[in-house]
């Protein structure tokens, strides 16, 4: 079936992102540049495809479910994740981190968190839509995993022309 194809992957695409996120954690703890770096990298590579087809395809699917208000608010969560990304790479950009900066990040990793864990429960009602909406949700995943953007190229190149409905 393909809502549990959907179910499977998207599920899959939430723990990668956890684990990235509960690594960079560690790293900005232990003070080791070079992971916190690294897994900067990581967290962008998985995290702008995924945004990408959650806003453009499977949102507005989810407003016949949720009606626009709710929708609207995990565009704004996602408005929050950017933010707080932007933010972790200029602390990742340092060569040194200071306390504050380790809570700095700390806190933003932790207010992330919860997006990564809320959004992985919109697919139960994923799985109630058609089979053909499912399939457009999942070709608008590979389309999206095609180009390969990153969270901030996509944010900065191709989601701001896109989100004034959101906004």
């Amino acid at each position: 079936m393909l809502a549990d194809e959907f179910t499977k992957i998207f599920r899959e695409e939430h723990r990668e992102i956890r684990d990235a996120l509960l690594g960079l954690n560690a790293a900005f703890q232990q003070r080791d540049m070079v992971e916190v770096r690294r897994l900067l990298g990581k967290t962008a590579r998985l995290s702008g495809p995924h945004f990408r087809y959650e806003e453009e395809v499977m949102y507005p699917a989810l407003v016949q479910v949720f009606g626009e208000e709710y929708v609207a608010s995990l565009y704004k969560a996602h408005d929050g994740v950017i933010s707080a990304s932007r933010r972790l790479v200029q602390l990742g950009g340092k060569s040194k981190l200071s306390d504050a900066d380790v809570a700095e990040a700390q806190k933003l990793i932790r207010a992330v968190l919860p997006h990564v864990s809320d959004c992985d429960g919109l697919s139960i009602m994923v799985e109630t839509f058609p089979a053909e909406e499912v399939a457009q949700i999942l070709a608008a995943r590979t389309s999206s995993l095609g180009e390969g953007l990153d969270l901030l190229t996509w944010a900065d190149q191709v989601r701001s022309g896109n989100l004034t409905a959101h906004s």
